[in-house]
């Protein structure tokens, strides 16, 4: 495997869940770029995205072919900031290209980006940049750019002081009939300079400042497809971002107005509502369906022993299992509040030696940086994985073992937080298990869905070891 193709493998599995199928398409991309001797005045990139922390990365770098590059190093394996490249962000949330906007390189230089998305299986697995100096004549953008300027002064019904109105939170713009930016408000300004947009927006053409995957003739064709639809209105999600949009036109002018309304606060409420309710279900679905069970088993069971000592055993275990129960009602009650994880899975950990006391010949090792203090909701998904991963060591991993060790190991180290659990028993086959394996599943899930981490195991006949990190 040639460099630059073995740096593309090895940066995606890094940063990225892509498959083989993706990382071979972006490699593909790369090759065309190449042989082909595509963009030949241009410094052209790939990037993709890292799925813990949302940054684009890297993979791929070509400098002019008939010039000096604008770069003096490589920059492969470096991260692209939303607020320099506004462009490749765009692209990589909308699935348009986005041409001709600043951004500030990873030198500090300005240039100017086309960016355009790289897709597979109908996702965006990644975007090719083309970038230019400021100083170059870029004609299109430039014609572009001076027709757009025609119109700005252009009249239409709305007078400025009653449109550009600085007191709402809405965004709005004005595009003109053939698409262009001619108004807007401070508040809609600010919204692009948030999303990391360098350059004054007003002459802008709708397709470069569409935030979702609407272009300009898509709008006109919706209009023209129903006379009598005067407006529209959907929500997008933009990065971590939710808008309500309303699209509003006026055919006697033949403007589009845009108004952005941004939901995103909203959004994250209903989000933790939501999710929080999820949890205390989860919750108590394992307390109430399992454990409630074995408890009547035992309960039944000690009514028809014959001797005290005996219903006082079994009575001790229907304790211990209601142990487990309190602590995840604890928990739950804990949601609105930043706690100690040590402080959990110390708890976790207990109840679970006191529930398999009669495997004496088990011993339980921990190390747990008591400095992590994470929302109750990341440490509520982090017990019950835990929870799940030393249950099914002690159901499996130590069958037909006289002794065998659990390790318990969780530290954070340059803002991720790593956990591991590994054990000394007999192992088994991943490939028979995962797929029937409850556990697993939901271990799986949990890290991926939840805790946006990754997940690794390693297990064969010295034991098994289960590690996922995430981003803090």
């Amino acid at each position: 495997m040639t460099d630059f193709k073995r740096k593309i493998d090895e940066l995606c599995g890094k940063y990225t869940d892509l498959t083989v199928e993706d990382i071979e398409e972006l490699i593909s991309q790369a090759e065309k770029i190449l042989l082909r001797h595509l963009y030949p005045d241009n410094d052209v990139f790939i990037d993709v995205m890292n799925e813990l922390t949302g940054d684009a990365i890297v993979v791929f770098q070509r400098p002019p072919l008939s010039k000096n590059s604008l770069y003096s190093k490589d920059i492969v394996g470096q991260k692209a900031k939303r607020k320099n490249e506004a462009a490749v962000y765009r692209t990589f949330e909308t699935s348009l290209n986005t041409v001709g906007l600043l951004a500030r390189s990873q030198e500090n230089v300005m240039v100017r980006q086309r960016v355009y998305p790289i897709r597979n299986q109908r996702k965006n697995i990644g975007v090719v940049i083309v970038e230019d100096s400021v100083d170059e004549k870029m004609k299109q953008f430039l014609v572009e750019q001076s027709e757009a300027e025609s119109y700005k002064n252009s009249p239409i019904s709305i007078t400025s002081k009653e449109f550009v109105t600085d007191n709402i939170d809405e965004g709005i713009l004005i595009f003109n009939r053939k698409g262009y930016l001619v108004q807007m408000n401070r508040a809609a300004e600010s919204y692009y300079h948030g999303f990391g947009y360098l350059d004054d927006i007003l002459g802008m053409h709708y397709d470069n400042l569409s935030l979702d995957m609407s272009t300009f003739e898509q709008l006109n064709y919706l209009r023209s497809r129903n006379d009598k639809l005067g407006s529209m209105e959907k929500e997008i999600k933009f990065g971590n971002l939710y808008f309500e949009m309303k699209y509003i036109f006026d055919e006697s002018e033949g403007t589009v107005i845009v108004i952005i309304h941004d939901v995103t606060e909203v959004r994250k409420k209903e989000a933790e509502i939501s999710d929080k309710a999820v949890v205390i279900k989860e919750i108590h679905h394992r307390v109430k369906n399992n454990l409630q069970s074995v408890v009547s088993i035992l309960r039944i069971q000690a009514r028809r022993c014959s001797t005290d000592e005996a219903k006082k055993v079994l009575t001790e275990s229907v304790y211990r299992i209601m142990a487990i129960a309190r602590t995840h009602e604890l928990l739950s009650k804990q949601l609105e509040d930043n706690i100690s994880l040590k402080s959990v899975l110390d708890s976790v950990i207990e109840n679970m030696h006191h529930c398999y006391e009669e495997l004496y010949h088990i011993t339980m090792k921990a190390e747990i940086d008591d400095q992590l203090i994470l929302g109750s909701d990341i440490v509520v998904t982090i017990a019950l994985v835990v929870n799940e991963l030393i249950q099914n060591c002690y159901d499996h991993a130590f069958i037909g073992q006289s002794h065998g060790t659990i390790n318990v190991t969780v530290y954070a180290k340059d803002g991720y937080v790593y956990i591991s659990i590994e054990d000394d028993g007999i192992g088994y086959k991943k490939e028979d298990t995962e797929q029937n394996n409850l556990g697993l599943q939901i271990v799986t899930s949990y890290v991926k869905e939840k805790l946006r981490g990754k997940l690794e195991v390693r297990s064969d006949q010295r034991g098994t070891k289960t590690f996922f990190y995430f981003k803090k």
